[in-house]
């Protein structure tokens, strides 16, 4: 399985959250998946970091990349077909970067990794 990781998904990973679902720990566990995470998650967290409601153990510039390295999470970059697919959604979800996402998956013919349930209205596979 090819799969984005939402971002509460990867944080939560990262710390062990309970809220993780067992479906989704066994994915990131599974030697048969392929886990992709998304640049546009890279910028949520930096959009988080700079107005204060979140934080990291180090600098998101380090901290993120080695963390992808260490759980072997291929980055993604957002392409232009990505950006024009969100032009096309139906308006289920406000969030920008969780219509992104979504917009990432439907090109890339991948599911996506997130316990968000409005993501499920769009026509994507979510794990969780």
């Amino acid at each position: 399985m090819r799969a984005l990781i939402d971002t509460h998904v990867l944080l939560w990973w990262l710390t062990d959250d309970e809220r993780l679902s067992g479906k989704a720990r066994r994915t990131f566990t599974s030697g048969r998946s392929t886990l992709l995470w998304s640049a546009a998650s890279s910028w949520e967290l930096a959009v988080k970091i700079s107005l204060g409601k979140l934080s990291l153990p180090g600098p998101l510039r380090s901290y993120l990349p080695r963390k992808l390295r260490e759980q072997r999470i291929t980055p993604i970059a957002v392409e232009h077909s990505h950006a024009f697919r969100v032009a096309e959604l139906p308006k289920h979800h406000r969030d920008p970067f969780d219509r992104l996402l979504v917009a990432q998956a439907q090109v890339e013919k991948v599911s996506i990794i997130s316990a968000d349930a409005r993501l499920g209205e769009y026509d994507v596979k979510i794990v969780w």
